[in-house]
């Protein structure tokens, strides 16, 4: 494994990426995860658990003692993997705010390179202006104090949309979406002003609008985003009541790119949506 591929800057996508090559060394050595817990008089769980990224912070004597057993001597290859898992335990600003975000959503999406979204309740939240992230947070019943962080923590994330490395954002959303916010003009004024503007760019972000009269469509199922990046395997994540599920298995992941790829058929295209926003204002 080439040492310029571990790069990535989030420590959900290291341990990820750490897992991955963690599995693929047990496996060209020909060892299970029994074989291995066995040989370092260890339970199988721990190993699992450091393949699959749920023991968070590994310890480098661990990370040594397995690719001794894997017989990986490259100097190069051993001081790469022993890095990915030393960046692996840092922690990034999202976790200042672990009583907003819940699961590795924020992580995974600030190291996306490209992110397919689609939402059909609300604005997909990288283009949510402050009061409009407000009512959401009310809506979901935050107390006030509550509402000022959920805010905050909004724009800390958005932040990511004018990093010099920022993702390739494409947004589909439903035009029913903004028809709820009529009962508050102002509001709405605000939040399809944010909508141009970012549509404005289609450099970083494409919007398309599923109008009202579209019928069925894959979205009936609910929210989803696909990231994709540099150096680790694509992430679906769907929403699910209380968190999120996240789906890594590639024909899983290809079927929800199937489902985005037919979103957009039954949405306007960017330039119509655009014209439907200045409508709706």
């Amino acid at each position: 494994m080439p040492e310029d591929d571990l790069m990535p800057t989030s420590p959900t996508v290291r341990r990820r990426q750490l897992s991955t090559e963690l599995r693929r060394l047990r496996m060209a050595a020909g060892y299970t995860l029994e074989g291995v817990a066995e040989a370092l008089e260890t339970s199988r769980g721990k190993i699992s658990h450091i393949e699959t990224g749920r023991r968070k912070k590994p310890a480098i004597l661990e990370i040594n003692a397995l690719l001794d057993l894997y017989g990986v001597e490259a100097e190069q290859q051993r001081a790469a993997v022993l890095e990915l898992a030393r960046q692996s335990k840092e922690t990034g600003w999202w976790t200042r705010y672990d009583d907003v975000f819940t699961g590795a959503y924020v992580e995974l999406e600030a190291e996306a390179v490209r992110i397919d979204t689609y939402e059909p309740m609300i604005v997909p939240g990288l283009l949510q202006t402050d009061d409009y992230a407000a009512e959401i947070a009310k809506a979901i019943l935050k107390s006030p104090s509550e509402v000022d962080r959920y805010v905050e923590a909004r724009k800390r994330r958005q932040e990511i949309l004018t990093n010099d490395d920022a993702p390739v954002v494409w947004a589909i959303m439903e035009e029913t979406t903004l028809l709820r916010l009529r009962r508050w003009p102002q509001l709405l004024r605000g939040q399809i002003a944010r909508l141009i503007d970012v549509a404005g760019h289609p450099e970083t972000v494409t919007l398309q609008l599923i109008p009202m009269d579209a019928g069925l469509h894959p979205g009936v199922t609910g929210a989803f985003a696909k990231m994709q990046f540099e150096s680790a395997p694509t992430v679906v994540y769907a929403e699910t009541l209380t968190d999120g599920l996240y789906v890594e298995r590639a024909s899983e992941v290809e079927q929800y790119a199937r489902a985005f790829d037919h979103l957009q058929g039954f949405a306007l295209s960017a330039r119509e949506t655009i014209s439907r926003l200045r409508e709706l204002e």
